[in-house]
Order: C-alpha cells, then sequence, then structure tokens
C-alpha cells in the first residue's frame, strides 16, 4: 500500500461543532487527542485509556501568534504553521503527534522578525505537573492513575529561551503518559531518552528536530506497509480505501490494565461527552462496544497480522458473563450486552487467518454466547429472539416498539412501549448459529458439535421467512413479543434477511420496492419515509430526545446498516445472477461519499449519522468506527471470497462500472492473492505471484490456493 500520509493528505481538520480546534491523526495504544487547540503543544481535550479530558500536558508562551493559523492534516501527524503578516514578530511551525507507545510529541521552529528578543517558555498544568515535569492524578472512576513526564530538548526553556533578533531555533518538548498501575516513573525516562534521541545530534542533549518527525513517519507507516492495496478508476473509492485503513489503525487500542487487558478497536474516539477537564460526562465510545467488534473483525481479517483479531477475542472472552453475553467493557466497569453476530464475523476471521491463536477458545465462547442468548431472549414459543431494551440492539428509538400504542408524543413514556421479536436480533441469531458450526468444522472440533448450531440456524430462518415476512408489502417486520402481530414500521433492518442469505426468488419484488422507498438523497435511513414519526434529522415529533447531536433511529442514515445493507445486496445480487450490480455500485459510492466532509471525496470525516436526505452530519464523532466498507471492497468489487475448506478461493466480481480496479497483497490461509481487472485485458488473478486464473471479462473463478504458506509477522 502508498504511503498512508501520501494517500490521506489534507488541509484543516477540525470539529463541526467547535471551530477553530484542530484533529490529530496518529493514537498511541492509549493515548490520542480528541482535539487539539490553536496553542503550541499539547492544549484541548487529551485522553489515556478512556475519555479524561486532560486540559493541557505542555505549551510553549512568550509571544503572541496570530491567527488563523494554517493546518495541513496526515494521518501520522499534524502541521501547523502561524506566520501573520508583514509586521508579524514572530513566525511558528509545528509538527505534533502521539508515538504508539503513548508520547505526545511536539517539534517547533520559532523565527525571531523582530529587532528585540524573545524568550520562550516552557508551560505546563501546575495543578498535577511539577517544576521536573512529573506528574500524577487519580481517577477514580476509572480505578487508575495517570502519569506525565515532560522533558524539552533545550532545558533552557523551563526557565526561558532566549531568541535573539532574526534568530531561528528548533526544539522538541515531549510528553511521555502512562498508569501507576502499569508502569514507573523511569519507565516513562526511558520512552523519553528515546524519543528525544533521535538522529543526529545538534548538542549534547538536542536531537536533529526534523529527524524526530521522520521516525515518527516511518514508524506509523509500518502498520500500513502490509496491508492489500486497492486502486480503482474511482478515485473516491480509492480515498476510501486508504481512509477505512486509517480508521481500523487510529481506533486500535491496547489499555493493558483491568478489565482491557489486551487489544481492541474502539467505536470512536467520542467527542460526544462533555469537555470538563477530568470531569467528562455521557455516553463515550472508548471502550470495548461488542455491537461493532463483529464489523471491526471483518474489517481487521484483511490485514496481514493475525493477532489483531487473536487479541479482540481475548478482550471479548474476559467480557463474557456466565450467561454467556458479552458486555461493553471499560477497565473497571461493566455495560450494556448488546447485540451482535460475533460468532458469524468471528468465523469469517478464521476463513482468512485460519491458523489464527485462540480459535478454539474463541469457538467455545460464541457457542456460550448463541446458547445464552436462546435461553434468555427465545422466550416467545419459537426460536426468535425478543428484546425488552431498545438500546440493546444498538438501534434507539426504532418506530416499530411503539407502534402498538400509535407511536405517542414522548418515546420516554413506557406505557406506550412494546417489547419485540426483532428482525435483527432474529438474524444475527441465525447468523451467530451458522458461524458457530462453521467454525466447529472449520478446527474439526468435537464439541460444541456442528449439527446442533446448523440446525438452530435453519429453524430461526425458517421461522423469520414465516413469521416476519409480510407478503402483501413486500418487507419484513418486528412483531409483539406476545401475540407475533406485526409492528408495521418499515425499519431498515428488514433488509437484513437479504444479507442473511435466507431469502428466494419470491422476495426479490420486495427488496426492490424496499430500496426505492428507502433512496432518500442520503440512503439508507433508519426508518421509510413513509414512518409516522420519520424524521431525516431525528427529533420525534418536533422533540429531539436526546438532543440535537443525539442518536435515534426513527429516520437518520448510519453507516452501520449501510455496510449491512449494501452487503446484503452484494450477496443478493451474486446469487441471483449479478441482477443487482449497478444498484450495490450506486449505494456503495453513496455510501462512499459520507466518509468525506462536505462529500468532496477528499476531506476524511466519518461520523456517527447523518441527515438522511440533505447527507448533513448530525453527531460529530470524527473518525467513528461502527461500519465496515474495506470487506465490501474486497469481496464484491475485487470479488474475492475465501473457501471454506482452504485450497481454493473464488473470485466473482460485481460489474459496477469501473474501468479497472487491483486488488494486490490480500492475503488468505498464508497466500497471496492479487486480482486485476481492466476492460482490455479482463480479469486476471495471481497466487504468490504467479498467475493461475483468467477470463475476458468479469467471470466468476474458481482459483485454487496450493498448500499453506508461512505467515508473516506485522508491527504495529
Amino acid at each position: 500500500m502508498e504511503s498512508i500520509d501520501d494517500a490521506l493528505a489534507t488541509g484543516r481538520r477540525g470539529l463541526r461543532t467547535r471551530p477553530g480546534t484542530l484533529l490529530l491523526g496518529p493514537t498511541g495504544a492509549r493515548l490520542w487527542a480528541d482535539y487539539l487547540e490553536q496553542r503550541p503543544g499539547f492544549v484541548g481535550a487529551i485522553d489515556l485509556v478512556h475519555k479524561l479530558n486532560i486540559p493541557m500536558l505542555f505549551t510553549v508562551a512568550g509571544v503572541e501568534l496570530p491567527e488563523p493559523w494554517e493546518a495541513h492534516w496526515r494521518p501520522s501527524r499534524l502541521t501547523v504553521s502561524a506566520a501573520g503578516g508583514a509586521g508579524a514578530k514572530v513566525a511558528f511551525a509545528e509538527d505534533k503527534f502521539v508515538t504508539w507507545d503513548d508520547c505526545a510529541v511536539s517539534r517547533q521552529v520559532w523565527t525571531n522578525r523582530s529587532a528585540e528578543p524573545v524568550t520562550l517558555r516552557l508551560e505546563v498544568d501546575r495543578s498535577w505537573i511539577d517544576g521536573d515535569g512529573f506528574g500524577s492524578r487519580r481517577v477514580e472512576r476509572h480505578g487508575f492513575t495517570v502519569l506525565t513526564l515532560v522533558r524539552p530538548s533545550h532545558p533552557a526553556l523551563w526557565d526561558g529561551l532566549l531568541v535573539g533578533p532574526g534568530q531561528r531555533v528548533e526544539l522538541v518538548v515531549a510528553a511521555a503518559l502512562g498508569l501507576s498501575e502499569t508502569e514507573t516513573r523511569d519507565d516513562l525516562e526511558r520512552r523519553l531518552d528515546d524519543v528525544l534521541a533521535t538522529g543526529p545530534a545538534t548538542g549534547p542533549t538536542r536531537p536533529r528536530a526534523d529527524a524526530v518527525v521522520d521516525r515518527q513517519e516511518r514508524e506509523y507507516q509500518q502498520w500500513f506497509d502490509t496491508v492489500p492495496s486497492f486502486t480503482c478508476s474511482d478515485p473516491v473509492l480509492t480515498r476510501l480505501w486508504a481512509y477505512r485503513w486509517f480508521l481500523l489503525r487510529h481506533n486500535l487500542a491496547v489499555p493493558g490494565v483491568g478489565g482491557l487487558r489486551d487489544s481492541l478497536f474502539y467505536e470512536g474516539r467520542a467527542h460526544k461527552m462533555t469537555k470538563s477537564p477530568w470531569d467528562p460526562g455521557g455516553w463515550e465510545f472508548s471502550k470495548l462496544i461488542p455491537l461493532s467488534s463483529p464489523m471491526h473483525l471483518l474489517e481487521a481479517r484483511w490485514h496481514p497480522d493475525p493477532s489483531l483479531g487473536a487479541g479482540l477475542w481475548r478482550t471479548l472472552r474476559a467480557a463474557q458473563g456466565d450467561d454467556g453475553l458479552y458486555r461493553s467493557r471499560t477497565v473497571a466497569s461493566e455495560f450494556h450486552a448488546y447485540a451482535n453476530f460475533l460468532g458469524w464475523a468471528s468465523y469469517q476471521y478464521a476463513l482468512v487467518h485460519r491458523d489464527t491463536d485462540g480459535a478454539a477458545e474463541m469457538l467455545a465462547s460464541l457457542a456460550a454466547q448463541v446458547r445464552g442468548e436462546r435461553l434468555k431472549l427465545a422466550t416467545g414459543g419459537d426460536e426468535l429472539p425478543i428484546e425488552t431494551e431498545h438500546i440493546l440492539t444498538g438501534k434507539e428509538y426504532q418506530p416499530s416498539y411503539w407502534a402498538f400504542h400509535d407511536w405517542p408524543a414522548d418515546p420516554r413514556d413506557r406505557s406506550g412501549y412494546t417489547p419485540l421479536k426483532r428482525v435483527d436480533r432474529a438474524v444475527y441469531h441465525h447468523l451467530n448459529a451458522r458461524g458457530v458450526a462453521g467454525l466447529a468444522r472449520l478446527l474439526g472440533a468435537i464439541e460444541p458439535k456442528a449439527d446442533e448450531f446448523d440446525a438452530l440456524a435453519g429453524t430461526v430462518a425458517a421461522q423469520v421467512l414465516a413469521k416476519q415476512w409480510d407478503s402483501a408489502t413486500g418487507f419484513f417486520y418486528d412483531l409483539h413479543h406476545a401475540t407475533d402481530q406485526k409492528a408495521m414500521v418499515r425499519n431498515v433492518v428488514g433488509f437484513y434477511p437479504y444479507w442473511a442469505g435466507i431469502t428466494g426468488a419470491e422476495h426479490l419484488p420486495g427488496l426492490e420496492s424496499a430500496l426505492r422507498l428507502f433512496d432518500t438523497g442520503a440512503p439508507l435511513p433508519s426508518t421509510s419515509p413513509g414512518s409516522p414519526v420519520y424524521s431525516p434529522i431525528g427529533d420525534w415529533r418536533g422533540v429531539f430526545v436526546k438532543g440535537r447531536n443525539g442518536c435515534s433511529w426513527n429516520g437518520p442514515t448510519w453507516p452501520y446498516t449501510n455496510g449491512v445493507v449494501i452487503d446484503g445486496v452484494g450477496a443478493t445480487s451474486r446469487r441471483f445472477g449479478h441482477r443487482y450490480d449497478a444498484e450495490f455500485g450506486r449505494l456503495l459510492r453513496s455510501y462512499a461519499l459520507l466518509h468525506f466532509q462536505q462529500r468532496d471525496g477528499r476531506t476524511p470525516y466519518l461520523v456517527e449519522h447523518y441527515d438522511s436526505e440533505t447527507g448533513e452530519p448530525i453527531s460529530d464523532e470524527v473518525d467513528y468506527l461502527h461500519s465496515y466498507v474495506i470487506d465490501l471492497v474486497v469481496r464484491y468489487v475485487a470479488g474475492l471470497e475465501p473457501g471454506t475448506d482452504g485450497s481454493t478461493v473464488t473470485v466473482d466480481p460485481l460489474d459496477i462500472g469501473l474501468d479497472r480496479f487491483a486488488l494486490t497483497g490480500a492475503r488468505i490461509a498464508g497466500h497471496a492473492v492479487d486480482i486485476a481487472y481492466d476492460r482490455a485485458d479482463g480479469l486476471r488473478v495471481s497466487v504468490d505471484g504467479m498467475l493461475v486464473a483468467a477470463a475476458p471479462g468479469l467471470s466468476p473463478l474458481t482459483v485454487p490456493l496450493g498448500p499453506p504458506a508461512p505467515r508473516p509477522s506485522t508491527p504495529r
């Protein structure tokens, strides 16, 4: 893959809801910046492990800098400058970034343009950082103590560094952060020694400042060096590919403490919470949220490092209750047991990384989830799970819960609320059973028996078709938990049975009709426009139940369900003679544009949800990750589908109107698979560098892999 910085470099990125702020691309195993202010160094809302809103690590003061600043964003670093006009006293330029080992680093260049000397001084937050740059602060809600150590390349900065008229000075300031539960001051000292010793010395203790930036670029790029490359004749899809890989790396975390001792992918880095220093309020996304973990597995399976999935599996198992359900977790607390399709996603992960560590342990864990949900939720006389709390499907305020009481003015009124046999819950249950059965066969497991879960999957599928399908309207509906009466609301989850592959030819007119109905300006809305409480911006009959930027699934568009429904359209198209290839391409491109600010195809800016008619970002959780795209591009645009036996793959691209595309370096069962297509030369497939199959057009190919190849190790 090309340099991630070259692929995604853009101008200023800041929060829509906080003008003047700056966003930072790189994140550490624990450390990141929610946003930064236009000040030298690290000032803003800075977080460690979870949302903390640390207001300042350090800044350099002594002269007032003119605004506005110029800003250039790259995944590996942020570059800013403040030059002002011809009469400006000082010119300032800075590169700032966070290293994987949790150091906040600022490389600064100051030029004194005036006839008088200026004095620069390093400042820290004295409420918790002492005069030697060391700080310690307890965070009771998480049960850990934050440590930091700040050090400049020029020690004189502490008392005041004199910059004479016409003089230019380069300096580096870095802060290492950690937890007293896992690290000591000596550990922080060693990390700073490493940062500040980069490059040829310009003095006894001073690094060459630009070498610090060069090293960050190299080390950040290493994670991307081995991921597959995808390019095509549509520049937006090419740039989307790079952005989705950035999202995966940006949200990768290894807390290493408490209930999160291993790796995971955060759902986001959470601007949603309040910004009170050290005391954020509200819900945050920087935690384990099993709702989105399946999508992280689908994306991460195309990275050649199998430890990404294996680490997430260990984190999930540690968050599994005795009832088999996986719960959301911070390092110290446990939360909701969200609906998920982890059984299915884990099986898909294992089809690519067939020798992943911990697969057998995860199989037993996934079987326990399916059995536990069957016991706890399928209590309505059939195998369809009952959802009593609307938030637990991750789709709050979907109108079907209130359909049996004519959608009251206030959906928080529980007297107008009805538990449901949800379509999404049923489809997840079906897919999870299929996933457990498939993984059991893949591993040759004696227990659990694949037959048990095959039978359950078949029963659930049959009941979805028999009970939740309405032939008169051609759609799948949620059911009253006790009477099985249909809640006649077209929620976006009505598409899920197509995604699960349980529909037949008789359901295709319903799919076509639903796609037309849900074809708003920025599809796909969470509820069809025909609903009495439909709103593209999420208010419920004029009231924003969760605030203007709150999440309500009664009309806005969500990347989450865009991924699922587009996956379903692609799968259905392939099952029925590529009937919906063009529709898949249209939806994928619409989905792609949600990833870019002002739909410009240039400035990466994916958030949680959107106005379904205009495409306006409703929320502001930038670089949010509860969706998937990489898997869609690999499987449908390039056409690569792993086989279940490990000896073959299928290559069957959908025709979405591309003149050319190339997927290079996708690894399956230890083999490198390359797929290239252009209209002149047709389709070509290589395995481990050798051409093994070709077709004059986009024809399906069955491709032999050969014996397993050794897997490479990949750095984070």
